[in-house]
């Protein structure tokens, strides 16, 4: 009965959990997976709102760093006009072309998973994080001025193409690393017709901050222009003093504040500054300052001293410096990287997408779809042409030295074995240049005349045709080679290198090179 009890209890003490020490737990991170959309490598992601995700990505064609936003259909359908706001924004960025407003580069579809990919230009970050990224949340004088010209030459532009935008405002404004002003976000922006006879508009699905009194106060029709103006005097407001010129606690009281048109300019910004924005927010549009005005302004044409430091661009919590390093190294070297032992089918297993539409601006809408037979491993020879073109020329230098050396020892052995034949028996002529001499055994000369046993001269001369066949021969069917060879690397990029080892190392130096 005590055995017993003690069996069981030690059975009991094997049921137990023991713990395990920390240290031999081995914490790796999980190794990011490349991920291609058409032709574009993806990268981290950049932000986030309500229509959709923004990352950023690599264009494979050019190696330009774009900015991709990522759109679904289902979430589209939940917001208010989602599906014709997008639309409009794609046939209005296809005509635009200035260095201050956001530039379309591509639109993708993907139809099984109901996507749509607006790919743009890459912008570091917005003027809002840089607002919100500084205590006071307002830009010294001087680079509110310069981001201020800026917007100014970009609204001018706009208006020159016959478009409103209706939503200028801080968030709507994209920086580059050169410090570049970006309009974007044309969803809400209205385009004139042609024959229209002023700027007048109708409709306003504008941030309620930044709209004008006549919106505020609910008139039918109103300029559109003057709305961009007013719109850009609260942003100059708010980026000088930090606060709104209008506030509320809820939109009926901000209405109610902006359709009084009251409000007062901190003393701090100076007699120009201040006389500047009266002119903005001015209650009446048509006494509302225009483009033209603006520009002649003393404050805008006068470019103010640089007492203060300028407000850097913040760090993201993805790349901790300030420049935003790309964020698709990791999935490049994912792409081109040596991990071992894998296979290289296995670094395509998460690939995003497959087929996709492109529309592409200088012609009409085509699919771009992956042939089934062709081998996955092009993607690598596909991603970085202009690295590789230099490498690929590297290679055929040395595989036409290769194959002339190659020619050269082949002439040889030819000769070679063309002098065995004729020795074989003894009884053909040992002389294959012209003129030979008395062959042994009876040979004859391999002479045109050669003497000996009947049949040795005929050997002989037979056999100095056969060399200068050979020698003719060779060097076309040498050139023949290199020109099948140029031919199957273009219709096959991934052609093994003989050395695999030289291929593995040549990939991850061009990764590397990036």
């Amino acid at each position: 009965m005590e055995m017993s009890q003690m069996e069981w209890i030690n059975d009991v003490d094997d049921m137990f959990i023991h713990r395990i020490d920390s240290a031999e737990i081995v914490y790796e991170p999980r190794r990011k997976r490349a991920k291609m959309v058409g032709r574009y490598l993806m990268g981290d992601l950049l932000g986030e709102g309500s229509y959709g995700k923004v990352k950023e990505m690599l264009d494979s064609h050019t190696l330009c760093r774009r900015a991709v936003k990522i759109l679904k259909k289902k979430k589209l359908r939940k917001i208010p006009n989602g599906e014709a706001n997008v639309k409009k924004e794609i046939q209005l960025l296809k005509r635009l072309k200035h260095k201050n407003v956001i530039s379309l580069v591509d639109v993708l579809y993907n139809e099984e998973k109901q996507k749509m990919y607006m790919v743009m230009e890459y912008c570091v970050c917005g003027m809002q994080e840089m607002l919100d990224s500084v205590t006071g949340k307002k830009f010294p004088i001087f680079q509110a001025h310069g981001y201020f010209s800026q917007l100014v030459d970009g609204l001018e532009y706009l208006h020159s193409q016959g478009i409103v935008h209706k939503d200028i405002k801080p968030g709507n404004l994209l920086l580059t690393t050169e410090g570049t002003l970006k309009i974007s976000d044309l969803g809400v922006a209205e385009a004139l017709d042609v024959f229209a006879l002023d700027d007048t508009c109708r409709t306003s699905q504008g941030s309620p901050a930044f709209q004008p009194p006549e919106i505020a106060n609910g008139l039918e029709t109103f300029s559109g222009f003057k709305v961009d103006i007013w719109s850009s005097g609260v942003t100059l407001y708010n980026i000088t003093t930090g606060v709104y010129p209008f506030e509320g606690d809820n939109i009926y009281k901000l209405f109610e504040n902006i359709g009084k048109g009251e409000y007062t300019v901190p003393e701090e910004c100076g007699t120009l500054l201040t006389e500047l924005l009266k002119g903005l927010l001015e209650y009446d549009p048509v006494k509302r300052f225009s483009i033209q005005q603006i520009r002649q302004h003393h404050w805008f044409r006068k470019k103010p001293a640089r007492l203060e430091v300028s407000v850097p661009i913040p760090p993201s919590a993805s790349v901790p410096d300030r420049w935003r390093s790309m964020t698709v190294m990791p999935y490049l070297e994912d792409l081109h990287g040596y991990h071992g032992d894998e296979e290289d089918n296995e670094y395509y297993e998460d690939e995003e997408d497959d087929i996709v539409y492109s529309m592409e601006f200088n012609g009409p809408a085509k699919q771009s779809r992956r042939a089934p037979s062709t081998p996955k491993r092009s993607l690598l020879w596909g991603l970085l042409p202009r690295v590789l073109r230099f490498c690929r020329a590297d290679v055929e230098e040395e595989e036409e030295e290769e194959e002339e050396i190659g020619a050269e020892e082949t002439l040889d052995t030819e000769r070679n074995g063309h002098a065995a034949a004729m020795c074989v028996n003894g009884a053909g002529g040992a002389g294959v240049g012209a003129g030979g001499g008395a062959g042994a055994s009876g040979g004859g000369g391999g002479g045109v005349a050669g003497a000996g046993v009947p049949g040795g001269a005929g050997v002989g001369a037979a056999a100095a045709v056969a060399e200068r066949e050979t020698e003719r021969s060779a060097p076309a069917a040498s050139g023949r080679q290199r020109a099948d060879r140029r031919a199957s690397n273009t219709s096959n990029p991934s052609r093994k290198s003989s050395s695999g080892h030289v291929s593995k190392v040549r990939r991850i130096t061009t990764c590397k090179q990036q």
